[in-house]
């Protein structure tokens, strides 16, 4: 199979396999500026179907009208995130990303009104504490990508009351850092940071890079792994101011 005046299947099922093995920093951020230019068909190819997913998460739940929520795309990579929001009807769209070269290409679409170069998990988001009515990271919560560890930065920049959503793998490969990070999301919520608004199980993710990835005795005979979507709510500052006096 060909991919429309690209690489073949095959070819864009090895490039990305190559991405979810590289667990160093830095090799995966100088692959993503190596590989921005075609990124967008590749993954359109694999049928990735995250930023959709995502969006459509978000929009169900964000209170009042599209075009007055300020919103950051974390780890925005070309901007996929941006096209889908824009669709939707939002227009106040803020990104960063560690690699420039996807940066290039998030900014050759016009839709975000500012990006920024941050490498989360070394580096703060350039924001300030309560700036975005929703913050969202999509595809980007993988080993060697952003850290559990950098959850809380993403909760830091988002207003009271405002909404998170985050996206994760769940096949074999990615389990050991799905399980982390969600006792990560649950450390959160038990010390009242922020409420589950939504965790959504999604079976057909995007096309396997190999029979690896799907794990032994994988059901799934259309070859696609699967993925999740969560959506969270920032606790609101009273409460917040609450727990931390009673605690």
């Amino acid at each position: 199979m060909a991919l429309e005046e690209g690489r073949s299947l095959p070819e864009v099922r090895a490039r990305v396999a190559a991405s979810h093995g590289i667990t160093d920093l830095a090799h995966k951020l100088h692959f993503y500026d190596q590989w921005a230019p075609d990124y967008d068909q590749d993954v359109a190819g694999l049928q990735y179907r995250a930023p959709r997913l995502a969006v459509d998460c978000l929009t169900q739940a964000l209170p009042g009208p599209p075009h007055a929520a300020l919103i950051l795309d974390v780890a925005c990579g070309t901007g996929l995130v941006a096209a889908e929001l824009q669709a939707r009807g939002f227009l106040q769209l803020h990104g960063v990303d560690g690699s420039p070269g996807m940066l290039e290409q998030a900014r050759a679409r016009g839709l975000y009104q500012h990006l920024s170069l941050c490498t989360l998990g070394q580096e703060p988001l350039p924001s300030s504490e309560g700036t975005y009515d929703a913050v969202l990271t999509v595809g980007a919560l993988s080993d060697g990508h952003v850290p559990c560890s950098a959850v809380p930065e993403l909760l830091r920049v988002t207003k009271p009351g405002g909404l998170l959503c985050l996206t994760t793998r769940t096949n074999p490969s990615n389990l050991r850092y799905k399980e982390a990070l969600e006792a990560t999301l649950a450390r959160l919520e038990q010390a009242r940071a922020w409420e589950r608004l939504v965790a959504w199980p999604v079976d057909q993710w995007e096309l396997a890079t190999s029979e690896l990835e799907l794990g032994p005795g994988a059901s799934d005979s259309d070859g696609f792994i699967s993925g999740i979507v969560y959506l969270y709510r920032k606790q609101e500052a009273a409460q917040a101011e609450g727990v931390r006096h009673g605690a």
